[in-house]
């Protein structure tokens, strides 16, 4: 595994029942499970690889509201409150920090663009603001390249992708929560159509409700319920590199992105271009995602190789007795795109010569589990209650996770949200909306 995880202690008896299952150790299902069990809710939380090992922990790290999809601002702001008391909560340190983020615009139709945003923000009563050409200066000192202006939010923070999610994990358990590794759900049983229990490679755990937040691999399992779920995978890029002493904000231009670690040095990405693999699934789920495409088509560099092989390879059903998918691959791993890294690297250093001397430390790739809309969806499938999705966080899971995961916990408790979930409604896809069939996977066997 390229990415460095905090290791923690979990469980390694199966319950024989529990309320609620939470599929994926992420920081979307360890939040849930953490909020569930802090509220003295039975829940177990399995995982297939290790806790955060997948787009959990390999992310840039922000957390921040600026530049949300309206839609998902309450969840930003929220998170942003969850997160500013995490350490204290759960114990241990997660590597949050409110430095605030800021974003440089090359253009006057970028700055445009922001400007536009800040209604939104007003809205809110964000701290929100452009910044002159001028007055980047104060924020970001030290720039070689001249940007029209930026949009600054000082409230915004940072954490450490490594660090949160097994954090959260761990305080999750010691509120009473069962975490399970090396513990692949195969599928969900159902009793008068809704959900009675989940079966795992180790044994059967009979429950009141599932939660799937298993990031890019939810689709996959979804479809063995003859749930139609509209989600693709998007390929990210990142480096950390050596110590440096530089900025504490978090900046994103139109060409680099980084944000200050914990161990001194930064994590690095070319911003704004990511790597769409063409695969199976690319074809079936076309309709849904023409719409942005034509709109974000420019961010994309399509590739056809390997994993459309792949892909048509891996068994789309499977009985509940057999091993599956997720046991045969625990943690996505994939190879970072070496151009990208370097691209967002040489950006960099010519934007700030304090970044010229820096090395590269690692790098790492992960898979971004995104949505027709970019929105994530949240909530109980109507067809199937008490199963429960969230997912398709379209590469925001982890800076709105902790709310997300509250949500989440909050729909299943059947309690007042932490904000509205109609946004994140699984009945906005149509897909989501179809009646399940009545296949063997989706019923006691």
């Amino acid at each position: 595994m390229r990415i460095q995880l905090d290791p923690i202690e979990t469980d390694s008896v199966l319950p024989a029942h529990a309320d609620v299952v939470v599929i994926g150790g992420g920081i979307i299902g360890t939040s849930c499970a953490l909020a569930l069990a802090e509220k003295g809710v039975s829940v177990v939380l399995c995982e297939k690889g290790a806790i955060g090992g997948e787009q959990s922990g390999r992310n840039w790290g922000w957390c921040r509201a600026m530049g949300r999809d309206p839609a998902e601002l309450p969840l930003a702001i929220e998170s942003l409150r969850l997160w500013r008391g995490m350490n204290a909560r759960v114990g241990a340190e997660t590597g949050f920090r409110q430095a605030g983020t800021i974003y440089l615009a090359d253009t006057q139709r970028e700055l445009a663009g922001h400007e536009a945003w800040l209604a939104h923000a007003r809205r809110f009563q964000l701290d929100s603001r452009l910044l002159a050409a001028d007055e980047i200066e104060t924020v970001l000192p030290g720039a070689r390249r001249r940007w029209a202006g930026a949009l600054h939010t000082p409230s915004d923070g940072r954490a450490e992708p490594g660090k949160a999610s097994p954090a959260i994990a761990a305080a999750a358990r010691r509120a009473g929560a069962t975490v399970l590794t090396g513990c692949a759900v195969r599928g969900i049983e159902t009793a008068g159509g809704a959900v009675a229990a989940v079966v795992t490679e180790h044994g059967r755990i009979a429950c009141n409700a599932a939660v799937l937040a298993g990031g890019a691999w939810s689709r996959l399992f979804c479809g063995n319920l003859d749930i139609d779920l509209p989600q693709l995978k998007v390929l990210s890029s990142v480096l950390r590199t050596t110590q440096v002493d530089g900025p504490e904000t978090a900046a994103g231009a139109s060409d680099f992105s980084f944000r200050k670690r914990l161990d001194g040095g930064y994590t690095v990405a070319r911003r704004n271009i990511s790597i769409s693999q063409i695969v199976p699934d690319s074809f079936r789920l076309f309709a849904d995602f023409a719409p942005a495409l034509r709109t974000s088509w420019h961010e994309l560099r399509l590739r056809i190789g390997r994993s459309f092989i792949d892909e048509w390879r891996v068994p789309r059903r499977w009985q509940l007795d057999s091993v599956t998918p997720f046991e045969q691959v625990r943690v996505l791993d994939p190879v970072p795109t070496r151009s990208l890294v370097d691209e967002g690297l040489a950006n960099l250093r010519r934007a700030f010569p304090i970044f010229e001397g820096v090395q590269i430390a690692g790098s790492w790739a992960g898979l971004i589990d995104t949505t027709p809309d970019a929105v994530p969806v949240i909530g109980q499938l109507d067809a199937l209650p008490g199963f429960f999705l969230a997912t398709g966080f379209s590469g925001h899971g982890f800076g709105i996770g902790p709310a997300a995961g509250q949500l989440t916990a909050d729909l299943v408790r059947g309690t007042a949200p932490l904000v509205d979930p109609r946004p994140f409604a699984p009945s906005r896809f149509a897909r989501l909306r179809r009646r399940i069939g009545t296949g063997q996977t989706a019923t006691p066997p």
